[in-house]
């Protein structure tokens, strides 16, 4: 039997009810984790249903690893075994990867990143439309949607009522096409591909049923069209399914995400039962009422108030500051202050922010104070187009069957080797079982191109077997020095970047990542170990994926953020800075009218904070190298006057501002002394 009593009354409700469809309620830091992993947990132990016949689906990796291992802690060694704990994503793949017939794939299919795809889309408008690239962005993100809206290609072609939409469903049908001859997905692909699937054979779609019989979805109102289809499906007219979300916190609508799923779901399950989590276990009675009554502001499907027995806690702090300087050397020296005076760790404090140009200031002060932080969200080095650029010359160099790389840098930079080319390119190399690389040696390539084409190919190919040949036996940094040379990279860089710096800056990076292979060479050396090219280049994309774990790191750092980065996380301390109207709310959403969103999104910083918030705002904000004076965030006003104190707010407290941070400063210095 499994263990409910660290439950309080609601979360026990939710954990046992398995009579119907259940959607649970869940406000911000209500413990909803606890619920899903014990609902796991109480369908194994206590209901007799199989690990392998239960699915729970969630959106990052981290939040599926943790309640997989929670799951694993709460059933014992080998009880959790066959359950499936994964992302959308991950599960679309899985139904891809097993129903790949079906599906019209091959096995071993490609999944292509978001630049590879915009490569493609690239290449697919510069020869259809002639275009130059200003559209490139803004048909992606169409195409996107389209897909998370399930409309196919020829249905967006036939919907389309102006010109610009023409374009989009026209490049759409023609990159859908390459993307099924290269026999590659795309992100997107990983749900609406399934999910049509499920729609048009009724015998994948029982054997999934058959295979899940209970699934859990987490975060639901983040779900889109195709996640929703894909879960209304999976279920059918059963009742195993439990479903864990919040309207308050849906703040992904630029990608999808449709809180109106949460209503959706009382019309297609008319049984649904409603439990609502409101007991908040993070942060003070202040700062859940000022969280309240923000959003009371938006309409609801769905009404709740989160409270807490943590006490009242300390007044929310509104600070005025005399510009956007001064906003910034507040919020660092009180870190410092705070720190010092209470022991506090420094990875106690967030700096919370709408967008991540807002970094810059904050990161200038505490590196002048010397205080450690972490900027979530910032670009990875290998995450840079210039790196992956090179990362796929070099992938192609150790693995010329590797055709994602070759798909990323054939034409980078451009070798007239059009999208028809490669598409033919690829259904020869598909018709006789061999790579792309290898395909452009083959004579009988001969009778599928017309000879321009496939000299091209070939001179490539021959290019490419030169330099991989020199790399192995002879100096491979040489030999990738020989290529970077030989394809002009920093000429194509200069063409392609907005400023000759930008491009100086881009080729720096690229200088920077082969001096690593120098290094690593060199240190092989006087060790008398022998490098070669292929150890050099699996090292760094080793390298590259500790990067990204790193991302994890509990150093003691501040946290610098976007307030769509921190949704999930929590702190004792929270400075939420820009709080001024068209910062926060963004312009952009004042424009469109979608305000409620913007809403949410200060609601989710608002419910980060555990003891203490502080919101700043600057009088004067540098736009374009000028001061311009700016107007308060509407939603300062919409907070509890009781609940809040203002600084700063006249010219009077202005100066005593300005003394106080004096005197922080004096008080510093002596305390330094002190150690």
């Amino acid at each position: 039997m499994v263990d409910l009593s660290q439950l309080n009354p609601r979360q026990r409700e939710a954990a046992k009810y398995i009579d119907g469809p259940l959607l649970v309620l869940a406000g911000a830091g209500s413990g909803k984790t606890s619920v899903i992993t014990r609902k796991i947990a109480y369908l194994i132990g206590s209901c007799g249903i199989k690990p392998h016949h239960i699915a729970a689906v969630t959106f990052t990796n981290k939040a599926a690893r943790e309640m997989k291992e929670r799951v694993g802690s709460l059933v014992g060694k080998g009880g959790a075994k066959g359950l499936t704990v994964s992302t959308f994503h991950n599960l679309g793949l899985n139904i891809i990867r097993f129903e790949n017939k079906s599906a019209g794939y091959k096995p071993g299919f490609s999944i292509l990143d978001q630049d590879d795809c915009k490569g493609i889309i690239r290449d697919v408008m510069h020869r259809e439309h002639g275009d130059d690239g200003d559209m490139i962005e803004l048909v992606q993100n169409a195409i996107s949607n389209l897909k998370n809206d399930l409309i196919e290609p020829q249905a967006a072609i036939n919907m389309a009522q102006s010109p610009q939409e023409m374009l989009i469903a026209q490049t759409y049908e023609v990159y859908q096409r390459m993307l099924k001859a290269y026999n590659a997905v795309d992100f997107d692909d990983l749900i609406m591909v399934p999910t049509l699937l499920f729609m048009k054979h009724e015998e994948v779609l029982s054997r999934w049923q058959k295979k899940i019989r209970y699934l859990l979805v987490d975060e639901y109102q983040d779900t889109n069209t195709s996640q929703y289809e894909l879960v209304k499906m999976l279920v059918g007219n059963r009742t195993g399914l439990t479903v864990v979300g919040d309207d308050d916190q849906s703040i992904y609508a630029w990608r999808g995400a449709k809180p109106e799923n949460l209503s959706l779901l009382k019309k297609d399950f008319p049984t649904l039962k409603l439990v609502k989590l409101e007991q908040n276990y993070r942060s003070t009675g202040l700062i859940l009422n000022a969280a309240n009554k923000v959003i009371d502001n938006n309409p609801h499907e769905f009404e709740k108030k989160l409270w807490s027995d943590k006490g009242y806690g300390d007044q929310i702090r509104i600070l005025k500051c005399r510009n956007d300087e001064v906003e910034s050397e507040r919020i660092a020296t009180e870190i410092v202050e705070r720190r010092m005076r209470y022991g506090c760790g420094y990875k106690d404090f967030a700096v919370l922010y709408r967008g991540n140009h807002q970094s810059r200031a904050i990161e200038m002060k505490l590196q002048a104070y010397q205080v450690p932080y972490k900027l979530s969200g910032g670009q990875s080095f290998f995450g840079r187009n210039e790196i992956k650029d090179i990362m796929g010359y070099l992938r192609l160099l150790i693995n010329p069957s590797d055709d994602a790389a070759f798909l990323r840098i054939i034409n980078t930079p451009r070798r007239e080797i059009g999208p028809t080319t490669i598409e033919k390119l690829s259904e020869y190399a598909a018709m006789r079982g061999i790579s792309m690389m290898s395909a452009t040696t083959e004579m009988g390539l001969e009778q599928v191109l017309m000879p321009k084409a496939v000299d091209r190919l070939r001179r490539f190919g021959h290019w490419l077997e030169n330099i991989t040949k020199n790399a192995y036996t002879d100096d491979p940094v040489a030999a990738i020095k020989e290529m970077i040379s030989d394809i002009d990279y920093e000429g194509y860089l200069l063409q392609n970047s907005g400023t000759p710096n930008q491009a100086e800056r881009r080729m720096k990076n690229v200088w920077f990542l082969i001096d690593s292979i120098n290094k690593m060479v060199d240190q092989a050396e006087e060790v008398g170990d022998e490098l070669t090219i292929e150890d050099a280049v699996g090292k760094l994309i080793l390298r590259d994926m500790m990067e990204q774990q790193e991302q994890e790191d509990e150093t003691d750092q501040v946290q610098l953020m976007t307030l769509h980065a921190s949704k999930g996380l929590e702190f004792p301390h929270v400075y939420i800075m820009g709080m001024e109207e068209e910062l926060m709310p963004h312009r952009n959403s004042i424009e469109a009218d979608t305000i409620e969103e913007e809403r949410r999104l200060m609601y989710v910083g608002i419910t980060r904070a555990k003891q203490t918030l502080a919101l700043t705002y600057a009088g004067k904000r540098r736009q374009y190298g000028e001061a311009v004076s700016t107007t308060h965030s509407r939603f300062l006003d919409e907070l509890p006057s009781d609940d809040i104190t203002w600084e700063g707010r006249d010219e009077a407290s202005a100066e005593e501002q300005k003394q106080r941070g004096q005197e922080t400063l004096s008080s510093l210095r002596n305390m330094l002394s002190d150690f």
